[in-house]
């Protein structure tokens, strides 16, 4: 069978996902990145820190297969952390995970593959891949593969939506074997076979902030953030004072300071004029809006064509009209849409295999 390496995170996932391929024959390494680590913190427990790594080197022990580890720490502050502050700086919302898999995890994973003579690299994520052979034209005997990405089959834990930034050339050497399991199966299969990421908490969204702290962990590294500013409602009035635009995303409910008979949400973000707008739940709902820096899996089926699309990890994917425009696409909703925000990516989908995706620019 051929060697596969698995990036181990020290978390349930990614250890079950080490044991199945071990089980399937596949002769498994293990490589943690270490991608961040609060200086001077002893508690510090999120999938990139230190103490992970040591979980994740005992679980590689107790299931039986080599494990190594890498410091990637300065280019995961240059590829991930500060275009993550940069881009809140300047009133957008970025996805972190995203940005990790596209400059960091594969990667690393794929160009130490190479050095260890492995074939394949393996991940925890709930995602599936599928390979289709087909015959190359004027080649006798010769054949192409093609390799799709699709949903995991539990819902609630589908994560393809973070890796449509992938290539066709990463994607064939990638095994998900989390794809066709449920995440409670998963966790019995660790529980079962006692090990050590079974008593780690689940994994959060940004694994460089505890507590979802983000506007704290900004304001800490960036002298931009925590300029307050205007809050204009629908009238056009100024109806309250921001603490800085980092502190706030399109669709935010919470923590806006304004007292009101109906809630408002935020609807849109002037950086120029350091203003926050806020409006009804409607206002916050769009049909129209443009993606760019584009990643296609699979080559759009024309210049203009139906798909849906999802802006955010947890969301259901919505029916949509995507029209190619340059290097650039819009995307129009069959219906309004909740609160999609420049930064955020638009991710598309036929059925439920990824097409490709793209980084929301402007809304209209």
């Amino acid at each position: 069978m051929p060697k596969v390496l698995v990036g181990m995170s020290g978390g349930v996932d990614s250890s079950v996902a080490a044991y199945l391929l071990k089980e399937k024959g596949y002769e498994v390494e293990g490589l943690s990145l270490i991608l961040w680590e609060e200086r001077g913190r002893t508690d510090f427990k999120t999938c990139c820190s230190l103490q992970a790594i040591e979980e994740a080197s005992r679980t590689a022990r107790h299931i039986g297969v080599p494990h190594n580890m890498m410091d990637v720490r300065d280019d995961f502050i240059e590829k991930v952390i500060e275009p993550f502050v940069s881009a809140y700086t300047a009133g957008s919302t970025p996805n972190p995970c995203i940005l990790c898999n596209r400059f960091i995890k594969f990667p690393f994973l794929i160009r130490d593959a190479e050095k260890r003579g492995a074939e394949y690299v393996a991940t925890g994520h709930y995602a599936r891949i599928e390979r289709q052979d087909s015959r190359i034209q004027g080649f006798k005997g010769s054949r192409e593969t093609s390799v799709f990405l699709k949903k995991g089959i539990d819902p609630k834990k589908d994560q393809s939506y973070v890796l449509y930034i992938l290539k066709q050339e990463e994607l064939k050497k990638l095994i998900l074997p989390l794809g066709y399991y449920r995440k409670d199966e998963v966790r019995e299969i660790a529980k079962g076979l006692n090990l050590p990421a079974t008593k780690r908490s689940e994994s959060q969204e940004v694994c460089f902030i505890e507590n979802r702290n983000y506007f704290k962990f900004i304001e800490k590294l960036s002298p931009l953030a925590g300029k307050p500013g205007p809050i204009i409602g629908m009238t056009g009035k100024v109806i309250g004072t921001h603490k800085g635009i980092h502190a706030y995303t399109v669709g935010q409910r919470k923590r806006l300071g304004i007292s009101s008979k109906e809630p408002f949400y935020v609807v849109k973000i002037d950086t120029i004029r350091n203003t926050v707008y806020v409006g009804t739940q409607e206002a916050a709902k769009k049909r129209e809006f443009f993606v760019e820096d584009l990643n296609w899996i699979l080559l759009p089926p024309s210049e203009k064509f139906k798909a849906s699309v999802k802006v955010r990890s947890m969301m259901k994917d919505e029916p949509a009209t995507i029209s190619l425009l340059g290097d650039k696409v819009s995307v129009v909703y069959d219906k309004p849409q909740w609160a999609p925000a420049p930064g955020q990516s638009a991710v598309f989908y036929d059925g439920d295999t990824v097409i490709g995706g793209g980084v929301i620019k402007t809304t209209a």
